[in-house]
């Protein structure tokens, strides 16, 4: 799945983020809208994880996908 899948079906794709990563808001996905950098900066801040391992997380769950 590449960038512009996500933003392109951000809407279809919240639920499936919304269980990947719980600790994500409702405000948090209205933010993201589908932007990779800022959903990597909200796993970032919710998880305590670094960006590196943001960006891995998000890269694992996009070829799950």
């Amino acid at each position: 799945m590449n960038r512009d899948i996500i933003e392109g079906n951000w809407k279809q794709l919240v639920g499936k983020v919304k269980q990947q990563w719980g600790k994500l808001t409702d405000d948090d996905l209205d933010v993201i809208q589908g932007k990779r950098d800022v959903l990597a900066g909200k796993i970032q801040e919710r998880y305590g994880v670094t960006r590196d391992e943001a960006e891995k997380r998000i890269e694992e769950w996009e070829r799950r996908h």
